[in-house]
């Protein structure tokens, strides 16, 4: 059976570093991130007697290595959750990105996050959106948010019932605007995983975080656009520290990464150099594990925003709050 499915990809706003379990990729803590449009990963599998083998196929390129037992790793549970007796043949994935990979934008998480969901399709689930994030969750813990979408929040745990993301309710999806200014520069999430729990500061992010997470589900249910902001910028500083201050004292921002944070913080505290009348700018940056920078800001300032901060030499596309993973029609299939 065939089945495709799409999934938007995440901005972490209070994010986390460390894994309790590395192969069901349960975190140490609670995690919230904003789903990101138009930006998305389209993936479709298939499950033939037809194929000798598993084979997934990324932007073209055939998986191997870790790359490979990763989604193997998606795909069996799956096959466990399944009672379909076509599941036992061998699968055919494949997936293409709308989007720039390993820069900081969390193409994993809508990568794993569009797996899961046209996984669950194939073996033919009836599993809700939370049910398939612990799908994705094993591939990637970003990715559980991605197939909820929106606003949402995976909890920690030790297993499938409370390890799993929700979605929190907010009227915040048409006020806030998100200028990406991207900055290429390879990265591994899982390298910055190992590097944060052997940090000093570990222990410290661990119990900072709990105050992140509850000040800003308050401000997503107050519809408070600012609030949000803030934590997420203060949470990207913190979680850079972390990782910073691990045994090899991995810098994973380059010199346009700071250009753009500073010009953040010029326009918020002067405003628009051609604007007199406007003194202040409601923005914010943040940062996942990469380079490139998240420029939150108002519906009202997104065009004058990305306008600023493309003065600093970097390549900016305005982008939205997406939905949840979704299915997509036959004739949608990438193979």
């Amino acid at each position: 059976m065939k089945a495709t499915a799409m999934a938007h990809p995440i901005q972490g706003l209070v994010k986390y570093h460390g894994m309790r379990d590395d192969i069901e990729r349960q975190p140490y803590h609670d995690s919230i991130s904003v789903c990101t449009a138009p930006s998305h990963t389209k993936t479709t599998v298939e499950f033939s007697m037809d194929y000798d083998e598993d084979t997934y196929i990324v932007d073209g390129e055939e998986l191997e290595g870790h790359a490979f037992d990763r989604v193997e790793r998606v795909v069996d549970k799956a096959r466990d959750m399944s009672d379909a007796a076509h599941t036992v043949y061998p699968v055919k994935l494949e997936s293409e990105n709308s989007f720039p990979s390993n820069v900081g934008l969390g193409s994993s998480s809508s990568g794993f996050a569009a797996a899961a969901m046209a996984l669950s399709e194939a073996a033919e689930l009836d599993a809700s959106h939370a049910e398939i994030s612990t799908i994705a969750r094993v591939g990637s813990a970003s990715a559980a948010r991605s197939v909820t979408g929106g606003f949402s929040h995976l909890r920690a745990g030790l297993n499938d019932r409370d390890c799993r993301s929700h979605r929190i309710p907010t009227d915040l999806k048409d006020e806030l605007k998100i200028i990406v200014a991207l900055v290429p520069s390879y990265k591994q999430t899982d390298d910055a995983h190992a590097e944060a729990e052997k940090s000093h500061m570990f222990g410290d992010r661990r119990a900072y975080v709990q105050d992140q997470l509850v000040e800003m589900r308050d401000a997503l249910h107050d519809d408070d656009l600012e609030r949000m902001g803030h934590i997420a910028e203060q949470d990207s500083l913190s979680l850079a520290a972390t990782t910073m201050t691990g045994p090899d004292g991995w810098v994973y921002w380059q010199p346009p990464t700071l250009a753009v944070f500073n010009k953040v913080r010029e326009l918020r505290e002067n405003g628009y150099e051609d604007d007199d009348d406007v003194d202040s700018v409601p923005v914010w940056f943040s940062t996942d594990t990469g380079a490139s920078v998240y420029v939150n800001t108002t519906a009202d300032h997104a065009e004058r925003v990305k306008e600023a901060v493309s003065e600093t030499g970097v390549r900016t596309t305005i982008w939205e709050v997406g939905g949840p993973a979704r299915l997509l029609d036959e004739d949608e299939a990438l193979f």
